[in-house]
């Protein structure tokens, strides 16, 4: 029998940050692009770490695990900035351009 003071060594804590991460799907309707990628403060901005996957409905999807709280995105459409308009809110980062924002919870 296990006792709770001690679980197994690879069982999560009950209060683990490994537990709270949350589904987020992102949508972006862009039927004529070549590439849509997701970038934004959970992939240090970087386009090439989030390419998103064109569906039958010509729209593109993404899908991640991220941690409670606010996050900031856009949508790279062929290399150009495009806002969400399903976003929780608009906003600027930290250069000043206005991007989508999605709250966690």
């Amino acid at each position: 029998m296990i006792s709770e003071t001690h679980p197994l060594p690879d069982a999560l804590p009950r209060y683990s940050a490994r537990r709270n991460l949350h589904h987020a799907s992102f949508f972006c309707t862009a039927p004529h692009a070549q590439c849509v990628a997701l970038v934004g403060d959970f992939n240090d901005w970087d386009p090439t770490a989030t390419p998103m996957c064109r569906m039958s409905d010509d729209r593109w999807m993404a899908s991640l695990e991220l941690p409670h709280g606010y996050h900031q995105y856009v949508f790279l459409v062929d290399g150009r900035p495009m806002l969400d308009p399903a976003a929780d809110g608009v906003t600027r980062n930290s250069r000043q351009e206005r991007v989508s924002l999605l709250a966690i919870s």
